[in-house]
């Protein structure tokens, strides 16, 4: 699922590490713990199989602001020189290559095949604007499919089990009207689709 991330990411354009980490906690919001541990190994992996490229770019190294102050500018001077290491270190910027995109294509099209839990439909959503309509569909109907299968269990579950406290029954309750929700919200999306794909059509 990274790796798929990050590809989508770089379809937008290059970006360095910091960045990547930044708007796949803030952007995608699905990797709110990614750290660089795991980033620069998966970006490390891309990058060996030919699918992103990298190139360093030189930071430069800003002067020091004259102050007009002696002290305030011997303050600032020291300061400078201490910073100047980390300012002027180069650093990476990716960018997604042909292979690349080939691969984000068959990740992004080859999880239409199965939408295993909430956070991977979600990721694939993100992206569904690179998909084909028809295969937009087909995730959104086997998303729906996944969640009604769900939703019975719970509903059997809830109604089987007479030895639930009402907290527990109240739990098992909030999660039926979410996954409703949810179930809800598919049938308009698909709807949306479905139109949409008809009302593009030509006729020869």
């Amino acid at each position: 699922m990274l790796e798929l991330a990050i590809l989508g990411l770089l379809k937008e354009q290059p970006l360095h590490g910091y960045e990547l980490r930044k708007r796949l906690r803030d952007y995608l919001g699905l990797f709110a713990s990614v750290s660089f541990g795991s980033l620069y190994p998966a970006l490390a992996r891309l990058e060996a199989s030919g699918a992103v490229s990298a190139v360093e770019i030189q930071r430069s190294t800003a002067g020091f602001p004259m102050t007009g102050s002696l002290s305030g500018e011997r303050t600032a001077f020291r300061r400078s020189r201490a910073d100047v290491n980390r300012r002027s270190r180069s650093r990476r910027v990716y960018s997604i290559t042909d292979e690349g995109q080939r691969l984000f294509d068959d990740l992004l099209s080859s999880g239409t095949e199965s939408c295993d839990d909430e956070r991977s439909f979600a990721l694939r959503w993100t992206f569904a604007r690179h998909l084909r309509p028809q295969a937009r569909i087909g995730l959104l109907e086997r998303r729906r499919a996944q969640l009604l299968q769900h939703l019975a269990h719970v509903c059997s579950a809830a109604s089987s089990n007479e030895s639930l406290d009402s907290y527990s029954r109240s739990l098992m309750e909030r999660a039926t009207e979410s996954t409703k929700q949810d179930i809800s919200w598919l049938d308009r999306m698909i709807r949306a689709e479905r139109t949409a794909s008809s009302g593009g059509a030509s006729c020869d």
